[in-house]
């Protein structure tokens, strides 16, 4: 088929390039200058007639002008019997004559582009045609099977998510023998919908189920389903399922599900809406099609809260899959996948890597180990080291660092006082987070950053705990304030973070005395229009009164408590601010230094790596 398609297109290049030559001694012709006979014959009679060539309706020739240059001519002929004798005379150096060129000529110059232009569409068409993908097919589906001969993805490439391959393993087990389950009169799930954050690994999984039943795998995306014409969205849902009952067992994948699987009526204008027609065609195919015939739907979202509740229901979407971000295990096991495409040195451990990041996704740790091996190849190493790891985690959390960022000695004071504020409020607090590395070069939009390690994965946070982050965040403005007298613009992401916090605490978490044991938090729903305008508020204005006062407490007494803490060891945040300012960095081990007041030791000889960063509260 490609040869043919090859020497296809060589013919018709072909075509072109004679058509372009013609045309263009066409349009060489169409150059020729119309004279009257009677010049014609003036200028035989002087000499200047060159060359000439005589048909029955018109005389072609060339002449020499006045100045010497040649000259194209045509002209009409008439009954001149002595011309040849004349053509002799005066010694014309060559003449022809030409037969009548007839009908032909004519209609190729006038319609033969047109003809040309006509079997090349037709061309066109009938290759498309054959390949299954006609021009005007819009309601096929353009989901994507997925090759067999190419390295298939099985659980073992799959790190960490044990609890979702478990609820995969049945399906599995039903592809790879539908009788086994069907003797005994049970039903496999038509649909499994994964959820959870970015990154995490639902693609991933899917793939892998594919992988390990060895069915065919059909994938695509839900903005695919969605065109500019009207009911193209349904007619690609019908024709997915159809392939998928062709070449059933077979699993049907679809990410990002809630580009057509939203709540129906969700929209805020009138008018027929293309996505819900695609979601009602979509219901109709899972609800129609039988479990015996092997085909199984799987789709994949980040926000299963905005799905309609019909593509939810026992029938559609019987199995709903949680996939997690992934915790401390999951996060080594995740690293030594991704670690085997790059060369490691073997002073890296990745169990400490995993126990410093947490809250990173699948994602993130693979983005993770390949900025560690592009940061080893920019030094030259050999193998990724664990500085490498270490600067690595700084990029993905904060970004690059901006050296080349000129700071004025008086604001490289504020920042150095600001995060030694978080720092010794850190070490002086309880509940609070150990704190890992404190540094006032910029990363990203940051001037400065203190990064905390939590010393284990926490699902469950007290009131003590929050209150302890409040006071860290709050420990850099307090100690702007302190040292000189006024506050500046650095902590506005930690007022943010303070501030939302605290809310939290009032409306969700039931930690005000005042509001009680009360969730006031706003429903996080899709507007209805006719609902929301019609709807009471949740809570009075009195309450929200209420509510803000016990925020501004909350936050109060979180900046005294850090006020009081720094005002009381006042030399202390002078001893750090001073020593951040000459090292710019301090890892753990030199802040605990500082506090005690031992010297510093010297590592000259010293070559272990510096630490690397976690992800924390407290930042500029």
């Amino acid at each position: 088929m490609k040869d043919k398609n090859r020497w296809g297109l060589i013919l018709w290049f072909s075509v072109f390039v004679f058509l372009l030559y013609f045309m263009q001694s066409m349009r060489q012709k169409g150059l020729e200058q119309e004279i009257p006979y009677s010049s014609f014959k003036s200028q035989l009679k002087s000499g200047q007639i060159v060359k000439v060539t005589v048909a029955p309706e018109l005389i072609r020739g060339q002449y020499k002008s006045d100045d010497g240059k040649v000259v194209n001519f045509k002209t009409v002929p008439m009954a001149d019997p002595k011309l040849v004798e004349e053509l002799e005379q005066h010694g014309v150096a060559q003449y022809a004559g030409n037969v009548d060129r007839g009908w032909l000529m004519p209609f190729l110059l006038n319609w033969g582009p047109m003809i040309l232009l006509i079997l090349f569409w037709l061309w066109m068409m009938k290759g498309m045609q054959t390949g299954g993908k006609q021009v005007m097919s819009f309601g096929r589906s353009k989901a994507k099977l997925q090759s067999t001969k190419k390295t298939k993805v099985t659980f073992k490439d799959v790190a960490g998510c044990d609890e979702a391959k478990e609820e995969l393993e049945e399906i599995i087990e039903f592809l790879k023998d539908p009788a086994r389950f069907q003797k005994l009169g049970g039903k496999i799930p038509k649909g499994v919908l994964l959820f959870g954050a970015p990154g995490t690994g639902k693609t991933l999984l899917a793939k892998a189920v594919a992988g390990e039943a060895g069915v065919p795998f059909f994938s695509s995306s839900g903005s695919e389903f969605v065109e500019m014409f009207v009911g193209v969205g349904a007619s690609r849902v019908r024709d997915l399922f159809d392939q998928g009952r062709k070449s059933a067992p077979c699993l049907l994948f679809i990410d990002e599900i809630d580009a057509v699987g939203r709540h129906r009526f969700a929209g805020i204008g009138g008018g027929h809406d293309e996505r819900e027609q695609t979601l009602n065609q979509l219901l109709v195919e899972m609800d129609g099609f039988d479990t015996k015939e092997g085909v199984i739907l799987i789709a994949a979202t980040n926000r299963p809260d905005v799905l309609d509740p019909a593509l939810l229901r026992p029938g559609r979407f019987d199995r709903h899959i949680s996939v997690p971000n992934p915790d401390l295990k999951d996060r080594e096991e995740i690293l030594k996948v991704h670690a085997k495409s790059i060369k490691l040195s073997p002073a890296t451990d990745l169990t400490v890597i995993a126990r410093r990041t947490p809250g990173f996704v699948g994602a993130d740790l693979s983005n993770l180990v390949n900025e560690a091996a592009l940061l080893a190849a920019r030094k030259n190493r050999e193998a990724v080291e664990m500085q490498d790891m270490e600067e690595a985690i700084d990029r993905v959390i904060a970004g690059p660092q901006k050296k080349s960022r000129m700071i004025s000695d008086r604001e490289k004071k504020i920042i150095a006082y600001h995060e030694s504020g978080h720092t010794l409020v850190a070490k002086l607090t309880p509940h609070a987070d150990p704190v890992h590395k404190v540094s006032i070069i910029p990363r990203g939009p940051a001037l400065g950053y203190t990064l905390q390690l939590p010393l284990e994965d926490r699902y469950l946070t007290s009131k003590e705990e929050i209150l302890s982050r409040l006071e860290v965040m709050l420990g850099g403005r307090v100690a702007e304030e302190i040292v000189f007298g006024e506050i500046t613009t650095g902590a506005q992401n930690d007022l943010a973070k303070v501030t939302q916090i605290a809310h939290k605490m009032v409306t969700e978490f039931g930690m005000s005395e005042k509001i009680g044991a009360i969730s006031l938090k706003r429903p996080d729903e899709e507007i209805f229009l006719g609902r929301d305008i019609t709807r009471e508020p949740r809570y009075s204005e009195k309450t929200s009164e209420i509510i803000d006062e016990e925020v501004k407490r909350i936050i109060d007494e979180a900046q005294a408590k850090a006020g009081k803490v720094l005002r009381k060891n006042k030399k202390t945040l002078d001893k750090l601010a001073s020593r951040l300012i000459e090292k710019e960095i301090l890892d753990a081990e030199e802040v605990d230094r500082i506090l005690k007041g031992e010297p510093e030791p010297d590592r000259s000889k010293d070559t272990r790596p510096a630490a690397g960063p976690e992800p924390g509260l407290a930042g500029a």
